[in-house]
């Protein structure tokens, strides 16, 4: 379960972001997966407060080409973020609400 501000808004960008479909947007409940049958999903339910902290649950993505994963999110909305990390090879993003995920390189 992920809390949002908005789940339908964030829902429909996870769903988007991770090539998902939506399962159920019958409000308060919101829900994306794989595909209609396979579980399991993500499940965006309202919360009334803001983000304010860092995540408990955080997203790697492991694509092909990590460059065109990161201008491909950039552009659905997701920011670059510092979170210290420094100097590594994998790049930290945030959804629209704040959560941050990483997009991995290619194995060595």
């Amino acid at each position: 379960m992920i809390e949002a501000e908005d789940p339908s808004a964030l829902g429909h960008w996870w769903a988007e972001a991770l090539g998902w479909v939506v399962v159920d947007d019958d409000p308060p409940v919101f829900e994306i997966r794989p595909t209609p049958e396979q579980v399991p999903g993500l499940l965006f339910l309202p919360t009334p407060s803001a983000k304010d902290a860092k995540n408990r649950l955080h997203l790697d993505f492991r694509p092909d080409d990590q460059n065109t994963e990161v201008e491909r999110l950039a552009a659905l909305g997701a920011t670059r973020v510092d979170i210290g990390q420094g100097d590594v090879p994998w790049v930290v993003m945030a959804d629209p609400e704040g959560n941050e995920f990483c997009i991995l390189g290619q194995p060595h």
